[in-house]
């Protein structure tokens, strides 16, 4: 008879062979009963619903929702596809929010088909899928698949959402107005469709955000077809619209830019001015080694590492072995210590470069990518993590525990963060850089791990170019740290991150000054 650990063992060979090309989804009837249970049971797999599961960890805590929103996407592509085979499509609200690529996990999905019910079917952790019953699904030419969700095209979006979505997603509908490269990509649905009044609200979003030739085109063509057009603003309550200027490249870009312009106000408001008396260049270095400890201390804890002593004598003594024993396991945090002390140092020689007048951003554009091999330099020379660890940014999704924020497409990664350094690089006032640039970082998650402490070097670089002394986030405030970014990064409101960061770099401005008269 099969010893348990062999009986697992063959379950999770069961397991992999599905997992192929990334599949985190499964209808129960693709494992048997016996392997079923026993991967629920030893928490590889977690139930959806009747007939669904989805890939999990045993080292996922009761309540924990990352396995789920890290499967929503598909889950609602497969569930869907099984159910309505193509008769189906998602709403064309939440098509133009994928489109300009907000990844929050909605509460929410509404799918249109013939075969809907007009129904709610719950689905985990307070999320819902809605089957709205539609006999006239949109056409083809205006269908758009993007991995396995059916969705409607930008354009055809635009023509479909009612006025008031314009008003709740303000960045949403800029960026994908900003994909419009051309009015005759509106025109010729609002020519068929007659669309008079859908045409008049589209000239006046398109004057807002500086699309003016475009709006009149609108406008002037409908005019010679006969239709009565009235132009309207339907951004005209609210409060975050902005020219993005010309067709972003991508839609990531845009929403960066726009992102960026509606934010600046909330930091202005609470973020003390500029030190009038900057330290020099010595003393305020002096003021940065005096902090270090502290400073790792605290960034370190965040991440939910622990050092000591003692487990670097360990790694060094080459007697640990991480994957079966608990203080060996721990040496990790040894290594992260050390990664922590050779970045440290190559941030302190950014602060530098700044201090003597270089554009703060441009450093960071050149200098973060040393920061993170440092990083991560130790636990790759043990042996602990793959040489390719230091190769850059992401190539695969990442997902934040318990959030329903999940950071941009990998494939966005390279076109985002230029697009970041661009921001920071012509931002006038440098409390904007450094509040927007951490969050932004962070928003972005460029990198497998170490986004964190990246985002809070990036912070005090970009600090130092207003005379702005190091600031330490500490471990105490972690929950409203992390919930004041979580929230900036669902909400798209940076307010209470801002105000977070100001009373810290209020904190920072006493303790030099103190130092100073010391």
């Amino acid at each position: 008879m099969a010893a348990p650990n062999e009986k697992l063992a063959a379950s999770l060979s069961i397991l992999q062979g599905l997992q192929k090309d990334g599949r985190r989804v499964f209808q129960s009837g693709e494992l048997s009963r016996v392997h079923r249970d026993r991967l629920l049971k030893h928490g590889f797999l977690l139930s959806v619903m009747k007939g669904w599961l989805i890939s999990s960890s045993p080292g996922a805590q009761t309540g924990d929702s990352t396995p789920w929103f890290a499967s929503f996407w598909e889950f609602c592509a497969q569930y869907c596809k099984k159910r309505f085979g193509e008769d189906w499509h998602l709403s064309p609200e939440q098509s133009l929010l994928v489109h300009a690529e907000n990844t929050t996990i909605p509460s929410q999905v509404i799918v249109y088909s013939p075969k809907g019910h007009n129904n709610t079917i719950k689905l985990l952790f307070r999320t819902s899928l809605y089957d709205l019953k539609e006999q006239q699904l949109i056409a083809r030419e205006d269908l758009v698949v993007r991995r396995g969700l059916r969705l409607f095209s930008p354009v055809a979006a635009l023509i479909r959402v009612p006025e008031s979505f314009f008003i709740r997603n303000p960045i949403e509908t800029q960026v994908v107005l900003a994909s419009v490269r051309d009015a005759s990509e509106l025109l010729r649905p609002l020519l068929d469709g007659g669309h008079s009044a859908i045409a008049g609200r589209l000239a006046g979003a398109l004057r807002r955000v500086s699309h003016a030739v475009q709006a009149d085109e609108i406008l002037s063509t409908m005019k010679a077809a006969g239709y009565d057009v009235r132009e309207s603003d339907p951004f005209e309550t609210a409060q975050r619209v902005f020219a993005i200027g010309r067709p972003a490249d991508t839609p990531i870009v845009g929403r960066l830019q726009a992102i960026w312009s509606a934010s600046r106000e909330a930091v202005l408001e609470d973020f003390p001015k500029p030190p009038r008396l900057r330290m020099n260049q010595t003393a305020y270095l002096n003021f940065v080694d005096g902090i270090y400890q502290s400073d790792a201390y605290h960034s370190l804890s965040i991440e939910g590492y622990r050092v000591s002593p003692e487990l670097i004598e360990r790694v060094m003594s080459g007697a640990w072995d991480p994957a079966h024993h608990e203080a060996d396991r721990q040496s990790r945090d040894a290594l992260a210590a050390r990664g922590y002390w050779q970045a440290f140092q190559k941030v302190k020689g950014s602060v530098s470069k700044v201090l003597v007048g270089g554009n703060a951003g441009a450093i960071a554009r050149l200098d973060h990518r040393d920061w993170h091999r440092e990083l991560f330099e130790p636990c790759v020379v043990s042996g602990l993590i793959p040489a390719s660890a230091l190769a850059g940014y992401r190539n695969d999704a990442v997902y934040l525990r318990n959030s329903r924020f999940v950071p941009p497409r990998w494939e966005a990664v390279r076109d985002a963060m230029p697009a970041l350094f661009d921001l920071i690089e012509a931002e006038p006032e440098p409390s904007v850089r450094a509040v927007l640039g951490h969050w932004l970082f962070g928003y972005i998650h460029p990198y497998p791990d170490g986004n964190g402490r990246m985002a809070r070097f990036l912070m005090n670089v970009l600090l130092a170019s207003g005379g702005y002394p190091w600031t330490v986030v500490r471990v105490e405030d972690r929950a409203a740290y992390l919930n004041a970014l979580d929230r900036a990064s669902i909400d798209v409101d940076a307010s209470s991150f801002a105000k977070f960061i100001a009373e810290r770099v209020r904190w920072s401005l006493k303790m030099a000054k103190l130092s100073a008269e010391g």
